[in-house]
């Protein structure tokens, strides 16, 4: 699975990418997100609202029950702010 950082979440995290097999059970867009954070700091800051960042699978964007795999393309972009 390739992960793609957008934005500030790529400044938080120090890379833009990186290539990863997360353990089974990581089966959807939250469960990765969770596992993510276990990995400690700086993905736990980072994405500790997983409710706000915006992910996209395979360059469509992704809720929270987004089913991924291995092979895909998974991009995490920080929450939109302002108005």
């Amino acid at each position: 699975m390739k992960l793609l950082y957008f934005a500030a979440l790529r400044d938080r995290v120090g890379t833009s990418e990186e290539d990863l097999t997360p353990p089974e059970g990581v089966a959807d867009v939250r469960s990765l997100l969770a596992w993510l954070r276990e990995r400690g700091a700086p993905w736990s800051e980072a994405l500790a609202d997983d409710g706000s960042v915006r992910v996209a699978v395979n360059q469509a964007y992704a809720g929270p029950d987004t089913a991924v795999k291995a092979g895909d393309e998974v991009a995490v972009f920080p929450p939109v702010t302002g108005g």
